[in-house]
């Protein structure tokens, strides 16, 4: 039996350029014991964006330590989102993997943080 694919809603050209994917490095990884669900705060080095912090539910893949040094791709333009305490001012991206665990969407090889998803 054949199923229908999935069929994503249609953007314009225009929508998709308006969202700004940068490439950054994680140098920092804390805790965070006071998130609903198990996450870390990360700080991240968007080169010429800055520090921006960010909140990422990725704790059951990733150790703190693992994360350093490790570049990912972030959403820059979504706007400031509260989350406890804590202020997030970028998404990290990743997908969900068979068991619902995020694994983080990361450049093939290394590229100049701030680098613009094209």
């Amino acid at each position: 039996m054949h199923t229908q694919p999935e069929q994503p809603d249609i953007i314009t050209w225009q929508h998709f350029e308006q969202t700004d994917i940068r490439v950054g490095t994680i140098v920092e990884a804390n805790d965070f014991p006071e998130a609903r669900r198990p996450a870390y705060q990360l700080l991240v080095d968007l080169g010429s964006l800055g520090l921006k912090k960010s909140s990422a539910q990725v704790t059951d893949l990733y150790k703190r330590e693992e994360l350093i040094g490790r570049q990912v791709l972030c959403v820059t333009n979504l706007g400031k989102k509260q989350i406890g305490k804590f202020m997030s001012e970028v998404l990290v991206t990743g997908f969900e993997d068979e068991n619902g665990h995020i694994v983080l969407a990361q450049p093939a090889t290394a590229v100049p943080n701030g680098a613009k998803l094209r």
